[in-house]
């Protein structure tokens, strides 16, 4: 009788179907056990009051799209059929640990965006428990509307859809794509979230195993700073998806060794082949097709299959290969003892060691909603000047952190507001903390720095506020940084005026830009300068290093090639450069990155795997 041939999980054959050994499944508890000290999994009553919020948006949702229906004088048989349904998708959809819960509103033809925004939310005032809707912020301008809201204390992404059937019922199934005929782009692009967790989920050959690796490369990609897409760094999905390839091509294998792998094969994978879960469905939708401008593609496994990951940048490719290879080090000295798994979760070191020199750049307003998108619209132009900077043949790295610093100012006078546009802290609020745009989280910030800005009305009007009997201007800046690192053959000059005049250009071009309200200015900032509120409470911040005294030499002898540290002399003196913005002049001093850790090879049969795996 002949065997049952395995399932092939993914495009090519598994590398190894081998049985975890007690090793690995002794290092896979210990892993799970650090992700539970690392928070990393919810209580039981946590996720007993997820659901039940969810099943009351559910009833919200049948109730909505049945007073829209009457409304609209539908029959009482359409009425009945009508439906609607919701649809979770992102990290909770995956299963693993999220703040927020990304939602799908799912409705028929005849419901309306207008009528999601005018009738959706006090339907869902009127249904859920008394109090429970702590904060609602419907953004009605972005191109995928959403509605966000804290339900019990549980924050919920809100967006909206509709399929072009009379009635959504909830036995509907997503998974046909014959649903997608007749759909607008807009609602395409909100139904792709939901279609493309699910594939990802039918797609790994076990679930909890990917589930206990996803959880610990998401921790660790957020710990080293690399998880933003607007950045030019993997968002949630795409590292899902790597995650997933590794489970296919390992399919017995324990999320430890899923982790170990990991690091290796994508580490040295042959970029820029794309990363595929399963071949790229026909039809007539258009379908990605190859881009030589995608540097790291990974493709969604959902028709229309899209590159994720098409933000990637030169630099940040080096960085997210740098740290690949820092993680697979790390994880090879957990397996033989020498490390634990709480290594791996180390907090980045963007800030504390990784550059000697940063480019802030500030985006002001001088009013919080006008801020919001302002910061927003600069921040999704943020990667064009990362790409701009890696022209410039001096330049090695331009490594853009993946969150910027919302900060607030009173100021009494002009000079004070232009001091503060230009990255003075003296004039910060007291009584207001500096929150990162993360952890802010705002919709109407997060839908334009997904590209949104142009269609959002942005208002007029200034901030005041009486501070001790005076009346003080409001002003709202975030910061975004970025790190330079240069070539080690660069030169002692570097001049980077047009590439920060052109990204400049670029954003006080958008069509609301008020000269008026909103300002862009780039500063350069040494390490021993950043502000206090980038680090973390007992991390240890750079010191200005003491100017070395250098002995005069006879003129006959041998010029010696500069280092880091004379370059770092030349910057303090005559060679420095000049950025130009908005007819300030700012002084723009860089200088050489420390060397970086190359992580071992991988051995001759995993080079060999990985090369059949591709």
């Amino acid at each position: 009788m002949a065997v049952p041939q395995a399932r092939q999980w993914g495009v090519t054959p598994a590398i190894s179907s081998a049985l975890p050994t007690d090793t690995e499944l002794a290092a896979n508890d210990a892993l799970i056990a650090e992700l539970k000290r690392q928070n990393n999994f919810e209580s039981v009553d946590q996720t007993e009051k997820r659901k039940t919020t969810l099943q009351s948006i559910q009833k919200s949702t049948v109730e909505f799209v049945r007073q829209v229906s009457e409304k609209k004088g539908l029959s009482q048989s359409a009425i009945d059929a009508a439906g609607g349904k919701i649809f979770t998708f992102g990290s909770y959809r995956l299963g693993v640990y999220g703040s927020d819960i990304d939602t799908l509103v799912l409705v028929p033809k005849h419901v309306t965006r207008d009528d999601f925004f005018e009738d959706f939310p006090p339907t869902l005032q009127a249904m859920a428990p008394p109090g429970a809707i702590e904060e609602m912020t419907p953004v009605p301008d972005a191109f995928v509307p959403i509605i966000k809201l804290k339900f019990s204390g549980i924050s919920i992404d809100l967006i909206f859809s509709r399929l072009a059937v009379p009635s959504v019922p909830l036995n509907l199934d997503l998974k046909d794509k014959g649903l997608l005929r007749g759909v607008e782009e807009r609602d395409l692009r909100s139904l792709n979230g939901t279609r493309v967790t699910d594939e990802i989920l039918e797609l790994v050959p076990q679930q909890k195993t990917f589930r206990h690796a996803l959880r610990a490369i998401k921790l660790w990609a957020q710990r080293r700073a690399i998880y933003a897409n607007v950045m030019g760094f993997p968002g949630g999905v795409a590292w899902a998806m790597l995650v997933a390839r590794v489970c296919q091509l390992y399919p017995q294998a324990t999320g430890s060794v899923i982790i170990g792998k990991f690091f290796r094969i994508i580490g040295k994978w042959s970029w820029p082949q794309p990363v595929l879960l399963k071949p790229i469905e026909d039809g007539p939708l258009q379908v990605y097709n190859g881009d030589r401008f995608h540097l790291m593609p990974i493709i969604t496994p959902a028709y229309p299959s899209m590159c994720a990951t098409h933000n990637i940048t030169m630099s940040t490719k080096k960085i997210i290969i740098r740290e690949l290879e820092r993680g697979g080090d790390i994880v090879d000295k957990i397996f033989t003892g020498q490390l634990q798994w709480k290594d791996l979760f180390n907090r980045h070191t963007f800030f504390t060691q990784g550059y000697k020199y940063y480019l802030s750049i500030i985006a002001a307003s001088r009013s919080k909603e006008a801020q919001l998108v302002w910061s927003g619209l600069v921040e999704s132009k943020v990667r064009l000047l990362v790409s701009q900077l890696e022209t410039q043949g001096s330049i090695e790295i331009a490594h853009p952190f993946n969150k910027g610093f919302d900060r607030v100012h009173h100021c009494s006078n002009e000079d004070e507001v232009e001091a503060v546009s230009n990255g003075e802290l003296q004039y910060q609020a007291k009584n207001i903390k500096t929150e990162s745009t993360d952890l802010a989280n705002d919709p109407k910030h997060g839908a334009a720095a997904n590209g949104d800005a142009e269609n959002m009305v942005v208002p007029n009007g200034h901030s005041e506020v009486q501070v001790n009997g005076e009346e003080k201007h409001v002003i709202y800046t975030t910061t975004y940084y970025v790190g330079i690192e240069l070539a080690q053959d660069g030169t002692k000059k570097l001049d980077i005026s047009y590439q920060t005049k052109h990204f400049k250009e670029i954003c006080t071009e958008w069509a609301q830009y008020n000269s008026e309200m909103n300002s862009l200015n780039i500063v350069h900032t040494r390490n021993y300068d950043l502000p206090d509120d980038v680090f973390e409470l007992g991390e240890a911040r750079p010191i200005r290093p003491k100017k070395k005294v250098v002995k005069k030499v006879d003129g006959g002898a041998k010029k010696r090639s500069f280092d880091a540290s004379e370059l770092e002399n030349a910057t303090e003196n005559s060679h420095s450069e000049s950025i130009s913005l908005e007819g300030e002049t700012h002084r723009a001093r860089v200088g050489v990155h420390g060397p970086t850790t190359v992580a071992q090879d991988v051995t001759k049969q995993e080079i060999s795997n990985i090369s059949r795996a591709v």
